[in-house]
């Protein structure tokens, strides 16, 4: 059936045939326009919008190019039904889920803002800019919305400072590759993001395990490691430690930037839930900006598929030479989604987000105070992940093992060592984020519970 259609284009700016491709695109969106729905002629269309058929013509050729409608020889063109995608095809494709991700409790929120700043992207006077390759940083506008936020922690920075990356790893990777040589020794906490512990092995980097307590690394300690001078830096994640859950206090990240300062420290700050608390505490780097390396990621505060993070160099030769090496590993952060995110940025949608994945721990952290036994548990009320440190006589590799059979995702002490051969305590993290839905979590939390105190479920307190 053909379809009387004849859009009003009295309000849309820039080329006459892109905009009769943007009210198409509307209005199929809309609902006015349904699959199999036969467009008017060109010439009739022409006629009726007062334009030549060359516009139209060119309109028409924009619109099927953006697979929005397709031609039938004499026929005419018809509005192109949109393929589905059938659930079986990716059944299978539920994530790692031993990783640990944010809660996924956004109640349709986080996509609904992808699609809708994904739309606006892939309008057709913006379609191209997304798709293409980036310039060795990342675009203009994703570094701009980076500095915006990291200058709001404190941190001077600009756009010529801040790096976009392929998530917080494509960015450590880089640092080890520019900063690092085979022999250096790098200063950490006993217990050591794993994808940290990887790059060490890869880049032939020692690991020199420092004495932390419940307020993190601690700094006289940190000074006497240092006193040699073999150490050539220290990495942390000050907020929310993966696993240990610490976060340092201020006082404590100025110790630490005063050791970093006077001991001539490289400092890799590991951001990496740092937004998550409701007032976000300011970074070591903003108290030793000209020794630190600072990386932030949308991974942990919002959601890992976006791969998009900010690095934030100490100047601007570095920033060019860690752009170098991100590019040839990476070549560039999805494009589209750096995009979206600095769209999220700019609309305030960023925040709100976060806001949300804080508010969804919040709930999950609830359900643990109310199941878990608060013996040796670590655990933020923002964050996603606990670290319990387990009786001598409990297996964690047994734990992990039937905690997975429930769905919790748990992960031995012993993979987070940064020296294995000293001896620690039993622990494990546990993962409370991603995926799980509420009465899973329930069901495995019980379950922990009974595995670690036979008395039964009592109260936690959270630190």
């Amino acid at each position: 059936m053909m379809h009387d259609w004849t859009p009003d284009l009295r309000a849309m700016n820039g080329p006459k045939y892109l905009a009769i491709a943007r009210a198409l695109s509307r209005d199929i969106e809309a609902g006015v326009l349904v699959p199999g729905d036969r467009l008017p002629p060109q010439r009739s269309l022409a006629e009726a919008l007062g334009l030549d058929l060359t516009t139209v013509t060119r309109a028409y050729g924009e619109a099927q190019r953006l697979g929005l409608i397709e031609g039938s020889g004499r026929r005419g063109s018809f509005v192109r039904a949109r393929p589905s995608l059938s659930p079986q095809v990716l059944a299978g494709d539920t994530g790692d889920t031993g990783m640990n991700a944010p809660p996924d409790g956004f109640g349709g929120t986080l996509m609904k803002a992808f699609r809708d700043s994904a739309n606006l992207l892939l309008s057709p006077d913006m379609a191209a800019a997304p798709f293409q390759y980036q310039r060795s940083g990342g675009a203009p506008s994703a570094r701009k919305a980076g500095a915006h936020l990291l200058a709001a922690r404190g941190l001077p920075c600009s756009e010529d400072t801040v790096l976009v990356a392929a998530g917080g790893q494509n960015a450590l990777h880089a640092i080890f590759s520019a900063e690092f040589k085979a022999g250096d020794t790098l200063a950490v906490c006993q217990h050591v993001y794993p994808g940290l512990l990887a790059l060490a092995r890869r880049f032939g980097v020692a690991l020199l395990p420092v004495p932390s307590d419940a307020g993190g690394m601690d700094p006289e300690a940190l000074g006497k490691a240092c006193a040699g001078g073999a150490v050539r830096g220290v990495y942390l994640v000050p907020t929310n430690d993966n696993p240990t859950t610490i976060t340092m206090p201020v006082e404590r990240r100025q110790a630490i930037a005063e050791v970093v300062a006077k001991r001539h420290l490289l400092l890799i700050e590991d951001d990496a839930y740092g937004w998550l608390p409701e007032q976000p505490l300011p970074p070591i780097s903003a108290q030793a900006p000209d020794n630190s390396w600072y990386i932030a990621s949308v991974s942990k505060v919002l959601i890992p598929g976006l791969r998009v993070a900010w690095l934030r160099a100490p100047d601007v030769a570095g920033a060019w030479r860690l752009a170098g090496d991100m590019h040839e590993t990476t070549i560039m952060a999805p494009p589209l989604n750096a995009a979206v995110v600095t769209d999220w940025v700019h609309s305030g949608m960023f925040q709100t987000l976060v806001d949300e994945v804080r508010g969804e721990a919040r709930l999950r952290q609830d359900m643990v105070r109310d199941i878990l036994p608060p013996v040796s548990l670590h655990a933020q009320d923002y964050g996603y992940h606990l670290w319990i440190e387990l009786p001598d006589d409990l297996d964690p590799r047994h734990l992990c093992d039937a905690l997975r059979q429930h769905g919790l995702p748990a992960i031995p002490g012993e993979a987070f060592a940064a020296d294995r051969s000293l001896a620690s305590p039993p622990a494990l993290r546990v993962s409370i984020g991603g995926t799980i839905a509420h009465d899973q979590l329930r069901r495995g939390l019980n379950l922990l519970s009974a595995l670690i105190s036979p008395q039964g479920p009592r109260k936690v307190n959270l630190v």
